[in-house]
């Protein structure tokens, strides 16, 4: 399973982001490989190519907004990752949105909330 995630600069975007290594370096290592939104959204190599030929590409995205699959989608248009949007996955103070905003262990928290729920839909 390729897992690419929103990397986003706000409070949703970092629990998505932290919630995607975690599933892929500590909850389920074996079953998933970390794809890297930048390296595969600005170029034609090896990280695109991981996207393109999954067998089950999986979006961990921050929001409703969905950016990092509109974003592979302008680059590979027939793309159909499976979503999850981490913020339905947790309970926050929703009129919260910078990172700075939630604490350390707050944010660490959430994403390994989002990555438990995910895993166990792997």
């Amino acid at each position: 399973v390729v897992v690419m995630s929103c990397e986003g600069g706000c409070l949703r975007g970092e629990v998505a982001r932290r919630a995607a290594n975690i599933l892929c370096f500590e909850t389920a290592p074996e079953k998933t490989a970390r794809l890297c939104l930048g390296g595969a959204f600005t170029k034609d190599t090896g990280q695109r190519a991981l996207a393109r030929n999954a067998s089950r590409l999986v979006a961990i995205e921050g929001c409703f907004l969905e950016c990092a699959t509109r974003m592979m989608k302008g680059v590979i248009p027939a793309l159909e990752p499976e979503v999850f949007v981490a913020d339905t996955l947790y309970d926050f103070d929703r009129s919260l949105f910078g990172i700075e905003e939630m604490t350390e262990p707050e944010l660490n928290e959430h994403a390994r909330e989002v990555a438990k729920a995910i895993a166990g839909q792997l």
